[in-house]
């Protein structure tokens, strides 16, 4: 994803340690918004955040949830990166919100990550995957969306 992400806006839903929207934003992310519903992983990513002089990132402490359900104002993205807690079903809601609610650019790229045995049929159609591939009891995939 390297190319994909230089000068991209970038969204890192379920940021927890703020590892994958931190890498974005390192390889030369144009601005990344990093949602996290926990206080104590919000507090660590705002302090790291000050710990490496980043003004180019912005910390939301919601729900992906909420956050998507609310919509996206002017803001578009075009990397997102979606790797929610295991055995919740939110890979489903949160891949119909960030269509529903337009959040995506026409060709933007999202990074899954799941369970091992997630359908690919909570993944929007028009969707295209990219790559896949399956580490234990984990699924990456990358995709494309396909305006």
């Amino acid at each position: 994803m390297q190319h994909d992400i230089i000068g991209a806006h970038c969204l890192d839903l379920f940021a927890g340690s703020g590892a994958l929207g931190l890498e974005a934003l390192s390889r030369g992310a144009a601005r990344t918004v990093l949602v996290e519903k926990s206080a104590t992983a919000t507090q660590q990513l705002e302090a790291h955040l000050r710990t490496l002089s980043c003004d180019h990132a912005t910390i939301v402490h919601l729900s992906a949830e909420q956050f998507l359900q609310r919509g996206p104002g002017d803001a578009r993205y075009d990397v997102v990166f979606l790797d929610p807690p295991f055995g919740k079903g939110l890979m489903a809601t949160c891949t119909q919100l960030l269509e529903e609610k337009n959040w995506l650019t026409p060709d933007a790229r999202i990074y899954l990550e799941n369970e091992h045995n997630l359908p690919v049929t909570d993944i929007p159609s028009h969707w295209h995957i990219d790559r896949e591939k399956t580490a234990g009891q984990i699924t990456y995939r990358l995709a494309t969306r396909q305006a």
